[in-house]
C-alpha cells in the first residue's frame, strides 16, 4: 500500500479521501518531523522568554492582552479546549471526522506551528486505529478557524469526550485504557494551534468536490439519456459552434455528449425532422453543466492551496520572531464554496426542467406521464413533484453563507467568514441533487423503453441495462420511492458513472477530455 507523508507530500483531495477511506497509509514524514521539532523547541524558546507573545502566554481572542505566567501555560492550553467545546446540533458524519484529523496532521506538520511530535503523533494514532471523535455540526463561524468543532475533534486526546470505534461509542477515557495510551498534556501553544484552522471548512469541501463531481459526470449521462428519449438534436453539440465560444466547461460537456449520443440509432432515426430547435434543457446542456464544471474547477484548485496551506495563528518563525495574522479566516474557501453551491444547484434545476419535458408526451413518441394507461394510472407524474420541492429547496440553500458576518469575541473577531455553513450546505444542496438526478434517471430510462427496438450508443445502452437490472419498467402505477431509493444508489454509489467509464474503456472512447 502507497504511504502519503505529512509536512512532505503535496496533499489532493483525492488523496485525502483515500487516506480516509484506508486506501492510502499515512505517516509523518522524516524531514516533517525535524522541522516540527525545531519549532516546538521555538516555541518552548519564546515561552520561557519574558516577552509577551499572542497565544502562548496571553490570553485568547479579547484577553490577548492578559498575560498568563509560565506556571499556568499548559492549564490554560487544556482550558481552550474544554472552553470551546460548545457544538451543538447533529454530528458530524465519520468520513468527516476523519477528514479533519487527517488534513489537521498535514497543516500542523509543516513546522510553523509550535506543536510537539508526541501530539501529532498521538492524532496519528487515533486515525490509524479509526478512533473517532464526536463532534458536533454547528458552532463554527468560519474565523478564528473553525474553532468549536476543532475543540471537540480534540478533546479525546485528553482523555475528555467521547469517540467511536467500531460502531460503539465510548469516552475518551476508556479508549485510553483500552489501548493503554496516556493522555496528551497540552503545553505551551499546542491547544491553540489544534484549534485554529479551517480543517472543518476544508474537509466538507474535500467531500463535497469528490460527490459534485460524481454528479457532473452523471449529469451529462442522464442528461443524454434524456435527449434520446425526447428525440432531440444533437446539433447543439457540434464542436465548430463551441469553438466560437471556449469555455473549459461547456467544451468538455459538449464533446462528451457528442460522444454519448454519437453511434445513436435513436438519433439517427429523427434527423430529417422538421423541428427547429430544442428546449434549453437539452440545448443548453454544454453551457449549464459547463458553468458547474468551471466552477467545480475553480473550488478544486483553491481547495488544493488549502490543503496544503498553515492555517493556524501565531506562526512561528523562530526563537524570535512569531506573528500573529489571519490565516485561520475562511473566507477564501467560504465564498468559492457558495459559487459551487450555486453550481450544484443549477444542475438540479435544469434536470428537474428535462425530467418535465419527459412528462409532456407531445409530439416524441412518449405517452403522456410516460405510461400508456394513464387515468386510472398516474404515471411519472409524482416522482417529478419530489425533483421540484428538491430543486426549490435547494435555491433557498443557495443564500450565500459567505454574505453574512456576525461579530465575535466581544469585537475582536468583528468579521467572520461562515465557511463552515456554506460547507454544511454544498453538501446538502448535493444530497438533493443526487435524488433530482434520480428522478430523471427513472424517467430517462422509462422514455428510453418506448423507442425499442431502436438502439442508442454503446455506452448509453450499457447505462440503461444497469438501470433495468435494479429498476423495471412500468405500466401500472406502483410505490415510486421504492424505484427513487434504487436510482438514488445508482448515482451516490458512482455506479451509473463508473459502467459508462468502463465501457468507454473497452471500446477505447474517451469520455473525459474536450474536443481536440
Amino acid at each position: 500500500m502507497k504511504t502519503f507523508f505529512f509536512g512532505e507530500g503535496q496533499l489532493t483531495s483525492d488523496l485525502a479521501l483515500q487516506i480516509a477511506k484506508n486506501k492510502i497509509n499515512c505517516e509523518i514524514g522524516k524531514l516533517a518531523k525535524i522541522n516540527i521539532q525545531r519549532s516546538r523547541k521555538y516555541t518552548l524558546d519564546i515561552a520561557n522568554s519574558e516577552r509577551t507573545v499572542y497565544g502562548i502566554n496571553t490570553g485568547f481572542g479579547p484577553l490577548c492582552d492578559t498575560k498568563i505566567s509560565k506556571e499556568k501555560i499548559k492549564l490554560l492550553q487544556e482550558n481552550i479546549l474544554k472552553s470551546h467545546s460548545v457544538g451543538v446540533g447533529p454530528l458530524v458524519p465519520d468520513l468527516i471526522v476523519k477528514l479533519m484529523l487527517i488534513t489537521k496532521v498535514h497543516a500542523l506538520s509543516m513546522g510553523y506551528s509550535g506543536i510537539s511530535l508526541e501530539v501529532l503523533e498521538h492524532i496519528l494514532f487515533f486515525i490509524h486505529n479509526e478512533i473517532i471523535p464526536e463532534v458536533p455540526a454547528q458552532g463554527s463561524v468560519g474565523a478564528s478557524g473553525d474553532l468549536a468543532p476543532l475543540a471537540h475533534l480534540f478533546l479525546p486526546i485528553i482523555g475528555l469526550g467521547k469517540v467511536k470505534i467500531n460502531g460503539t461509542t465510548i469516552s475518551a477515557s476508556k479508549i485510553h485504557t483500552l489501548y493503554n495510551l496516556n493522555p496528551v498534556t497540552l503545553g505551551a501553544k499546542e491547544g491553540l494551534a489544534l484549534i485554529n484552522g479551517t480543517q472543518f471548512i476544508l474537509s466538507y469541501a474535500v467531500l463535497g468536490l469528490s460527490r459534485f463531481y460524481n454528479c457532473l459526470e452523471a449529469a451529462d449521462i442522464v442528461g443524454a439519456m434524456s435527449i434520446e428519449g425526447l428525440l432531440g438534436s444533437i446539433s447543439p453539440f457540434k464542436k465548430e459552434l463551441h469553438k466560437l465560444r471556449p469555455f473549459e466547461g461547456s467544451q468538455l460537456v459538449a464533446a462528451r455528449m457528442n460522444t454519448l449520443l454519437g453511434d445513436s440509432k435513436m438519433v439517427a432515426s429523427h434527423e430529417y425532422c422538421d423541428r427547429v430547435q430544442d428546449p434549453y434543457s437539452l440545448r443548453c446542456i454544454p453551457q449549464v453543466h459547463g458553468a458547474s464544471r468551471n466552477a467545480w474547477t475553480h473550488l478544486s484548485d483553491l481547495v488544493t492551496t488549502e490543503l496544503n496551506s498553515v492555517t493556524d495563528n501565531p506562526i512561528i518563525i523562530n526563537s524570535q520572531t512569531s506573528i500573529s495574522g489571519g490565516n485561520f479566516h475562511g473566507q477564501l474557501l467560504a465564498i468559492p464554496l457558495d459559487y459551487a453551491s450555486l453550481a450544484a444547484a443549477e444542475i438540479g434545476n435544469i434536470s428537474d426542467r428535462r425530467t418535465y419535458l419527459l412528462l409532456e408526451g407531445k409530439t416524441n413518441g412518449l405517452p403522456r406521464l410516460l405510461m400508456k394507461n394513464t387515468g386510472i394510472n398516474s404515471g411519472f407524474m409524482i416522482p417529478q413533484y419530489t425533483s421540484a420541492a428538491l430543486a426549490s429547496e435547494n435555491k433557498g440553500l443557495c443564500w450565500p453563507s459567505s454574505a453574512d458576518s456576525i461579530p465575535t469575541s466581544l469585537g475582536q473577531e468583528d468579521h467572520v467568514s461562515m465557511g463552515s455553513i456554506s460547507g454544511r450546505k454544498f453538501n446538502t444542496i448535493i444530497d438533493n441533487l443526487e435524488h433530482i438526478l434520480a428522478v430523471e434517471l427513472i424517467c430517462a430510462a422509462q422514455a428510453f423503453d418506448y423507442h425499442k427496438p431502436l438502439k442508442s450508443g454503446l455506452i448509453l445502452e450499457q447505462c440503461h441495462n444497469l438501470i433495468r437490472t435494479q429498476i423495471n419498467h412500468a405500466e401500472e402505477d406502483h410505490i415510486f420511492s421504492e424505484d427513487i431509493k434504487l436510482a438514488h444508489k445508482l448515482i451516490s454509489s458512482g455506479a451509473l458513472v463508473k459502467k459508462a467509464n468502463e465501457t468507454a474503456k473497452v471500446h477505447h472512447i474517451d469520455l473525459s477530455v474536450a474536443f481536440k
